[in-house]
């Protein structure tokens, strides 16, 4: 007969330990109990609260020495708990039955398993295998049917079910699951294997596998709906979709649709869907919901770097003024040696998201190499930006540009009409901190005398930068700036279009625009050329933080023959911040009496 639940609190020490469930009980009852009692009490409990079983071990022994299988044993097992030596003895069956299941699925059918339990204060599981010789593939056919056949995009890896190969459950399962893959990625939704079958022959160690898939028809892509508040024209919404209807269905394509939406700035929100169960006569319809983003943003940054000092920039962007996708906005950079203030208009062309009609205006003013030189520039003019299909971006420009500028104790003014090309090409894995990757940028412009210029004119630039990371710790970094100006009357050519080196972003060690060729009074006036190249190592010391050295050299000159390269060495840290390296560096010039120059800079590598 059960004992009531009041009549079980009858000795002290029990109804000590019984004062977690009847906290008054256990009080009253404590008060009743005498000394020696209290003390037993005390004693017992702090013993049962102190004792912890501990965590069982598994061992596991794989002869010959057999790595995956021995992973493979543990992975199936999995955690033992707190299991003692009894409770693993008892457990020793099933442990038994998963380490089987573990052999079988690599291939291993008539393997021999001992189980052991050594007591301890850390009870541990041994299991003994003795791996007999591996079940290996005999006969194998992996076909592809029906339509599917005779599309090349269809691609299943077979080759990792070969004749002889070790039987392996994993690969098995693998190359079904490509099937299944391929087939929902390029529509072919009503596809099945009408055979798929592993018959495993452990007396022989044989196994033959058949794998046969029907692919049924290919569904296509129907007509694209637009739903929610987007204010925009049906046209400018169609030509940012990246197919036709009609077009064989593949999944890329819709995630394609989907970024493309989401990268145009105009939404703040956008969700896909093309259910194919929603299909009829194999064609699905693509329905897009769309949030519009709100219309106007504004920007505030702050920096600093030694060439420059503190600066402030300010941005502000009206993302859509129309249904046609017009936009516009207006920037401005505030730092002590420069100060400018750009307006821009964009419109876009087809298609909108790679192409783009751009209507640029801006003042600059700029004090170039101390107080030596000075410039008041106006620019303004159209720009026709465009992605190629090869992945660079070109930008074709005609500028037309006013400065009025001192060079030293001579003052000027100039006009300019410079129609121009430039070509960027970015490629790395990391948009913030790449590890791998490069950047090419190439740019010419050119101004006629006599066609709303003042002086015939090529102004040239070419920048590539390189990075690559070796054992996930070593970085090496490359930089190349080249630039020339070709013209017979150089002395017309403003302060904006002639180099300058020195400084953070050309040659360290050296102050910013510093290095120059100079009039007769000394005063820096630029060059006609320049060259500068870098050459940087970098060594990670933690997750964020990397050391490294570097060697800079360049100058800025009016002759190709045999240019003075002034050159320097140095050491730095920096700091992968969230929006990008911030980077300390100590350099010496190795041309010069000037001694250790610091440099802070921050931005991308590349």
């Amino acid at each position: 007969m059960p004992v009531p639940p009041q009549d079980r609190l009858t000795h002290p020490l029990a109804r000590v330990l019984g004062h977690a469930r009847q906290p008054v009980l256990a009080l009253r009852a404590m008060r009743k109990t005498n000394r020696v009692g209290l003390l037993v009490a005390a004693i017992a409990i702090l013993m049962l609260s102190g004792v912890q079983a501990g965590a069982a071990e598994l061992d596991v022994r794989v002869e010959p020495e057999n790595r995956a299988l021995r992973e493979n044993i543990e992975n199936y097992i999995g955690d033992l708990g707190d299991r003692d030596a009894r409770e693993l003895l008892r457990y020793s069956r099933v442990a038994q039955r998963q380490a089987e299941k573990a052999l079988q699925a690599l291939g291993y059918y008539r393997s021999r398993i001992r189980t052991d339990v050594r007591e301890g204060e850390e009870p541990t599981l041994v299991l003994r295998v003795r791996t007999g010789e591996p079940v290996r593939l005999r006969n194998i056919t992996v076909r592809l049917e029906g339509p599917a056949a005779e599309f090349s995009g269809f691609r299943v890896a077979q080759r990792s079910l070969r004749q002889g190969d070790v039987l392996n459950h994993g690969r098995y399962e693998d190359v079904k699951q490509q099937f299944l893959n391929q087939a929902s990625r390029y529509g072919y939704f009503d596809g099945r294997f009408t055979r798929q079958r592993l018959a495993v022959d452990p007396r022989e160690n044989t196994a033959d596998v058949e794998l046969v898939f029907d692919s049924g028809p290919r569904y296509r892509l129907g007509d694209v709906r637009f739903e929610g508040d987007a204010p925009f024209d049906d046209d400018l919404l169609s030509r940012m979709v990246p197919f036709k209807a009609d077009t064989p269905y593949d999944s890329e394509l819709i995630a394609e649709l989907s970024q493309a939406l989401q990268s145009s700035g105009y939404f703040e929100g956008v969700r896909v869907d093309a259910n194919p169960a929603s299909a009829s006569e194999q064609r699905i319809p693509v329905a897009v919901a769309l949030t519009t983003r709100k219309p106007r943003t504004f920007g505030l940054g702050l920096g600093y770097s030694t060439d420059v000092g503190p600066r402030i920039r300010l941005n502000w962007t009206r993302h859509w003024v129309n249904p046609q996708g017009h936009s516009y906005g207006a920037e401005t950079e505030l730092s002590a040696p420069r100060q400018n203030v750009g307006l821009w208009y964009d419109i876009p062309l087809d298609p909108p998201l790679t192409d783009k009609l751009r209507f640029v205006g801006g003042y600059q003013y700029e004090e170039i190499a101390g107080t030596d030189t000075l410039s008041r520039l106006l620019k303004v003019g159209p720009e026709w930006h465009s992605r190629l299909p090869s992945g660079w971006l070109r930008v074709l420009s005609l500028k037309w540009q006013h400065e009025e500028y001192r060079l030293g104790d001579d003052s000027g003014l100039s006009t300019l009409l410079m129609p121009g090309v430039a070509y960027s090409y970015l490629r790395s894995d990391n948009r913030i901190d790449p590890s791998q990757g490069y950047r090419l940028q190439f740019e010419v412009a050119a101004a006629k005398d006599g066609v709303f210029s003042d002086a015939d004119l090529i102004h040239a630039n070419v920048l590539l930068r390189g990075l690559t990371t070796l054992g996930q710790r070593h970085r090496f970094l490359g930089r190349v700036q080249l630039g020339g100006n070709w013209t017979d009357e150089y002395v017309n050519v403003p302060p904006s279009l002639r180099y300058f080196a020195g400084g953070d972003q050309s040659v360290r060690g050296y102050d910013y625009q510093s290095l120059s060729p100079t009039n007769s009074d000394g005063d820096k006036i630029g060059g006609r050329y320049q060259f500068a190249v870098s050459a940087e190592y970098q060594y990670s010391i933690a997750e964020k933080w990397r050391i490294a050295t570097f060697v800079d050299q360049g100058n800025a000159f009016n002759s190709l023959e045999i240019p003075t390269l002034k050159s320097a060495v140095g050491v730095g840290v920096r700091w992968v911040s969230p929006v990008g390296p911030i980077r300390v560096d100590l350099a010496h010039p190795l041309d010069s009496e000037g001694g250790v120059r610091l440099h802070f800079s921050m931005g991308p590598e590349l």
